[in-house]
């Protein structure tokens, strides 16, 4: 492929992923960032630098590319990824619409939490758009329950949410997922990734503690709402498409084993988490 291919968020932990993925095959690679490139970026990438939420930069960024693979998102901020996607979206149509590859999450349109129902809206704004369009859903990331197990584990009692499952999944083969999907042709809704396996938030946590050499007891809590009974009904998950490979437990031995092995104690590990 001689054209570039655009990244967006390609300074996430996906993102990077992605552009490393685009690079080894021997794919020009183009990182859209609000920040010049940073002295670990990737030194055999264009670096350009613009602004989704406003559009800035936008026109140059996509101009003569062959895909976009929009990876750039913010669960704080919601509406960022619908007016991000719209802008986007505004600029692809200008430079001749390239193949956008879009990556969104299992159960965006099941589980009625505030950041799902941006990214679905995105989906719909990306397939109502007119440039040939690819979305990949998948499961949660393995660092995202990382991230939520390792604050819920300071208290002394550790709260999980009640006949509640997650289907975690690595965030490198997402990566390898969209890479092949960029240097192909758009697929449409393609089918779905999920995590090699469907534990329950007790199992995840359980897991983790014992990794981390901690012992906390675990209380499952039934927590109200309708974003809660979503997860209960399994929503955010996809059984039939349980084709990731690395395990929870094998990603807690690299991220958390590493920690004690290196000697790190209880308030260091609490203080990465």
């Amino acid at each position: 492929m001689t054209k570039p291919i655009l990244v967006t968020g390609a300074t996430g932990t996906l993102g990077r992923g992605v552009v490393a993925r685009l690079l080894a095959a021997g794919h020009r690679v183009r990182v859209l960032s609000r920040r010049p490139r940073p002295t670990t970026g990737p030194a055999t990438a264009e670096w350009v630098i613009g602004e989704l939420l406003n559009g800035e930069g936008l026109a140059g960024a996509v101009a003569g590319v062959a895909a976009v693979v929009h990876c750039a998102s913010d669960p704080r901020q919601p509406r960022v990824d619908v007016n991000g996607t719209r802008n986007l979206l505004q600029a692809a149509r200008a430079a001749g619409t390239p193949h956008l590859v879009y990556v969104s999450i299992v159960g965006v349109d099941r589980v009625p939490y505030r950041y799902y129902q941006a990214k679905l809206e995105a989906e719909r704004l990306i397939e109502a758009s007119g440039p040939p369009w690819t979305i990949l859903r998948a499961t949660q990331f393995h660092k995202l329950v990382l991230l939520v197990a390792g604050r819920l584990a300071r208290l002394p009692v550790v709260p999980v949410p009640a006949a509640t499952s997650f289907q975690p999944i690595d965030a490198a083969e997402v990566a390898d997922r969209l890479a092949g999907l960029a240097t192909g042709p758009p697929g449409g809704r393609v089918p779905d990734l999920g995590g090699p396996e469907i534990r329950t938030s007790t199992d995840l946590v359980r897991a983790y503690l014992a990794a981390a050499g901690w012992r906390r007891p675990v209380l499952a809590v039934w927590l109200p709402g309708a974003v809660f009974a979503g997860y209960r009904s399994g929503g955010h998950l996809t059984p039939g498409r349980a084709v990731g490979r690395r395990t929870w437990e094998q990603f807690l031995a690299d991220q958390v084993g590493h920690r004690r092995r290196s000697g790190a104690d209880e308030t260091t590990v609490r203080g990465r988490t």
